[in-house]
């Protein structure tokens, strides 16, 4: 998910059959602050950054730190006190509520489907209302049903309580694509689902992502997840303070303050081994091009996954396979000399 400036192309299937272009928009909080009337204390206090057209950023934080109300200030379900929001250069403050709300699309945990209305009808809320042809809905409840991995023909006469918490999920985020939105907002979107569905729901919206190329701002409170999906996190202490605004890999490596160690967690070395695959890394030569004495490890597997297997195998150096090949070693030392600090590396 490469980092963007400004608009970014993507796909969508017409109603015609044929693919359409759509955009991501960037993101832009300048000063932006929150205060409630009768308390002395802002919720968000003058949180200035930018979300690259595209890109995933991670709102995340104890409680107090004013995540969902950062986000909801995005869509104007909060009114900003001061400062703005700008959408591809446009404030949020200039727009029509309305309007703005169906240019964003919107998940949240507990899903918010309408019971009473069929998977069809619910996925079809935003572009019934923007006044779509019957035609190009069925088309795009069709389409995106499929891309959610859920069944175009048999779901879409279904209703929410026939499904599992997890179709559920599939079916608040296909909605919040309907009308294809430059702008996504998703607040705790996995929080009340099983471990084993939220890992999997996370993995296919990374998946997802990577064809659509929607900007989203999503919150957690769980630093892990933060980690997996953002291609930016963006830390916030108690009070809506800006802590700490980079990559994941930037923030595990060089956390801003006490504040943000702590809150990543004293494992970061480790959290961040789950950041790189063996296919992003130089690997080692076979010494001799005799590789049958090592274990072997699939090119797609993360440093940390790698790690634990030479530990589980007693052995200090796997055999790296991609596409039946081997391709290079990697050794217990290459792992920590690439989590050394960058002076180090430079050495």
């Amino acid at each position: 998910m490469a980092p963007g400036h400004g608009p970014v192309d993507s796909l969508e299937m017409g109603s015609d059959g044929k693919r359409a272009e759509s955009s991501a928009a960037e993101i832009v909080f300048r000063g932006v602050t929150k205060r409630y009337p009768g308390r002395s204390a802002a919720a968000v206090d003058n949180l200035s950054l930018r979300i690259p057209a595209g890109e995933i950023c991670v709102l995340v934080g104890p409680s107090g730190g004013g995540k969902t109300t950062a986000m909801k200030m995005v869509n104007r379900l909060i009114e900003i006190t001061e400062g703005d929001i700008l959408m591809d250069g446009q404030s949020v403050r200039s727009l029509e509520v309305i309007e703005l709300r169906r240019r964003i699309g919107y998940v949240i945990q507990h899903v918010g489907l309408f019971p009473h209305m069929s998977i069809a009808d619910n996925i079809a809320t935003v572009p019934r209302l923007l006044g779509w042809s019957k035609a190009r809905i069925h088309a795009r409840v069709r389409e995106l049903l499929e891309l959610v991995g859920l069944d175009p023909v048999h779901d879409p006469d279904r209703y929410p309580r026939q499904l599992s918490g997890g179709q559920q999920q599939r079916v608040g985020l296909a909605r919040a694509m309907a009308a294809d939105p430059a702008v996504m907002l998703m607040d705790e979107p996995f929080g009340a689902l099983d471990p084993i569905t939220r890992e999997r729901l996370q993995q296919e919206f990374l998946r997802l992502h990577a064809e659509i190329r929607k900007t989203v701002i999503f919150v957690t409170h769980d630093i892990d997840e933060a980690i997996k999906m953002g291609d930016r996190i963006a830390i916030l202490r108690e009070g809506g303070i800006l802590a700490q605004y980079d990559t994941p890999d930037a923030i595990l490596a060089n956390p801003a303050d006490e504040f943000v160690a702590r809150f990543v967690g004293a494992d970061r070395s480790l959290k961040r081994l789950s950041l790189k695959r063996l296919s992003d890394i130089e690997l080692l030569a076979v010494p001799n091009g005799d590789n049958s004495t090592y274990p072997t490890v699939a090119a797609s597997t993360t440093l940390r996954d790698a790690l634990a297997l030479m530990l589980e195998e007693g052995s200090r150096e796997l055999a790296v396979v991609d596409e039946g090949k081997v391709r290079g070693l990697c050794s217990v030392e290459h792992v920590a000399a690439l989590l050394a600090p960058e002076r180090q590396q430079q050495e």
